[in-house]
């Protein structure tokens, strides 16, 4: 009974993201001609996208309404109507069930991977962090906290990073486009929602942001996903004033739910001589690294 309860609420979610995606698109980008009179519905009508993907209207409409499975074929084929990119494509076929998903560890917190926290202790002049499940941070170094915000003294059950974007009133001060990055801190916790539909703590932290924060609601609600990958942030220091950074994520082997991102600057860039100033106010300042392991 579980087991169907969950396939029909993926499904719903599979339905929802595809009416949300159709409504983004026109007749003119996909190569449609333009009828004349104004359209009932925003974007493409489930008929022109059942046409496009060579599908029956019927067909394409039960896929909406999550009556229905669709094969890897169609799905990889509506993907290409709907112009879904690499991370939406691969958000669709999750929540398809046609990748393979692992059942999240309900009651074991997760703990940073030796592996990762040693090269947290080598890296003394860039600050990074280690995220878990949900963007929860499992570890950091000195500069990262320095940089970010001093993350021991947040309690360890709201040391997740969506969390303090949106509750911090910091964070908004710190982002130059924090709304940029907290759209993107959204489509990852999309993204990691169609792997782990399950997870309570998700649930419960999607539930509190969205009571909590319109925006957070309203962006949740519009199903754009983005996995973690690389990218630039400039921020605004209290300290040091404006830092351009580039970020990169690098995934553990020994557990693909474990995220060392780090934050650098070109050499000899304004950047990277604030953030060797940064490093030696956090000296000066006796910041703390996460604790060591146990």
């Amino acid at each position: 009974m579980l087991g169907s309860m969950t396939s029909n609420v993926t499904l719903n979610e599979l339905g929802e993201f595809l009416k949300k995606r159709r409504s983004e698109l026109s007749p003119r980008t996909v190569g449609l001609p333009e009828t004349g009179g104004p359209r009932r519905v925003a974007g493409l009508r489930r008929e022109e996208v059942a046409q496009l993907a060579s599908i029956s209207t019927d067909y394409y409409t039960r896929l909406e309404q999550g009556r229905m499975q669709a094969s890897a074929p169609v799905l990889d084929t509506i993907a290409r109507v709907l112009h879904l990119d690499d991370d939406e494509r691969g958000y669709l076929f999750q929540l398809a069930g046609k990748t393979t998903t692992r059942a999240p560890r309900r009651h074991a917190r997760q703990k940073v991977q030796p592996q990762l926290q040693r090269v947290l202790d080598d890296l003394t002049a860039t600050p990074a962090i280690v995220q878990g499940r949900r963007g929860d941070i499992l570890a950091w170094n000195a500069l990262a906290a320095a940089l970010v915000t001093d993350f021991s003294r947040v309690p360890e059950k709201h040391r997740n990073y969506p969390r303090l974007i949106f509750t911090d009133p910091a964070m908004r001060g710190l982002y130059a486009d924090w709304e940029g990055s907290a759209r993107i801190a959204v489509a990852q916790l999309r993204m990691e929602a169609a792997q782990y539909p399950e997870d309570p703590r998700l649930i419960e932290l999607v539930g509190e942001l969205s009571t909590r924060d319109k925006q957070f609601a309203r962006w949740w609600g519009d199903h754009k996903v983005a996995a973690r990958t690389v990218g630039t942030k400039t921020l605004n220091h209290p300290v040091v004033g404006e830092l351009v950074l580039d970020w990169d994520t690098l995934t553990a082997n020994t557990d693909p739910d474990q995220h060392l991102t780090v934050w650098t600057a070109a050499p000899g860039s304004p950047t990277h001589e604030r953030l060797r100033i940064l490093a030696s106010w956090a000296t000066d300042q006796k910041v703390s690294p996460s604790p060591p392991l146990r």
